[in-house]
C-alpha cells in the first residue's frame, strides 16, 4: 500500500526471519540431542534422567543467552554500519556516492539495478534530515529474546519423553520420532521460504540433521 508521500507502507515486519527461527530451534535441538544419546538404556535410572534434563536445559540455557546477546549486538552493529555509509554517502561527490551504494548492496541486488536507479537512491539519501546517530531499540532486545526462547524450548520435545515415560528405551524411541519431526518442519519451513520443494527439503534436514548428530556424538559432543 502507498503512502501519500510516495512511500510504500507495509505490515510490521518480524523480529526474526524463518532462517532465524529455524536456525536457533534446530541449535537448541541438536544440543538436547547430544545429551539424550548419552543415555544408555541399560544403565539409565531415575537420578541419571534428572541429570540430563538439567543438563540439556542448562545448557540450552546458557547458549540461548549468548545467542540472544550477540544477536543484540549485530543489531546494533548492523545499524551503525548503515548510519556509517549514509554519512559517507552524504559526504561524497556524486560517483563516490554511487560507488559506495553500489557497494553496500548484495552481489545480486547489484545486477538488478542500473546506475540511473543507484543515483536515484543517492539523490533521496541526500534530499533526507541528516541521520540519527543509531542506538540499542526495543526490538533488538525482543529479537534476542526471541532467540533465547527458540533455542531452550527446543530443549523439551527431545527430553520430556524422559520425564513422562517410565521405559527408557520406548523413551528414546520417541525422543528420536520428535527430534526427526522438528526436523522435518524446520527444513519444510526453509525450502518454502527460499522456494525449494518444501517436502524435499524436509527430508534432506532431517538426513542431514541425523548425520549430524550422530558425528557430534562420535566427536564427544
Amino acid at each position: 500500500m502507498a503512502a501519500d508521500d510516495g512511500t510504500l507502507v507495509g505490515k510490521r515486519a518480524p523480529l526474526l526471519d524463518p532462517v532465524e527461527r529455524v536456525s536457533e530451534m534446530l541449535f537448541g535441538l541438536f544440543m538436547a540431542l547430544s545429551f539424550v544419546g548419552a543415555i544408555s538404556v541399560a544403565t539409565a535410572g531415575s537420578e541419571d534422567i534428572r541429570t540430563l534434563f538439567i543438563s540439556a536445559l542448562g545448557c540450552n540455557l546458557a547458549w540461548g543467552l549468548v545467542d540472544g546477546v550477540m544477536y543484540v549486538i549485530a543489531c546494533v552493529i548492523l545499524r551503525g554500519r548503515t548510519y556509517t555509509l549514509a554519512l559517507s554517502v552524504r559526504a561524497a561527490d556524486a560517483p563516490s556516492g554511487r560507488n559506495l551504494i553500489a557497494q553496500a548492496m548484495s552481489p545480486a541486488l547489484t545486477t538488478l539495478v542500473s546506475a540511473d536507479e543507484i543515483e536515484a537512491v543517492r539523490t533521496r539519501l541526500l534530499a533526507q534530515p541528516a541521520p540519527e546517530r543509531p542506538s540499542l531499540q526495543r526490538d533488538d532486545l525482543l529479537g534476542g529474546l526471541g532467540i533465547f526462547l527458540l533455542c531452550v524450548v527446543a530443549t523439551f520435545p527431545v527430553v520430556l519423553p524422559f520425564m513422562l515415560i517410565g521405559d527408557v528405551a520406548l523413551a528414546k524411541t520417541v525422543s528420536r520420532g520428535l527430534a526427526l519431526a522438528m526436523l522435518f518442519l524446520g527444513g519444510f519451513a526453509l525450502g518454502r521460504y527460499a522456494g525449494y520443494g518444501s517436502w524435499k527439503a524436509g527430508f534432506i534436514l532431517m538426513i542431514t540433521g541425523t548425520l549430524l548428530v550422530a558425528a557430534i556424538m562420535a566427536l564427544g559432543g
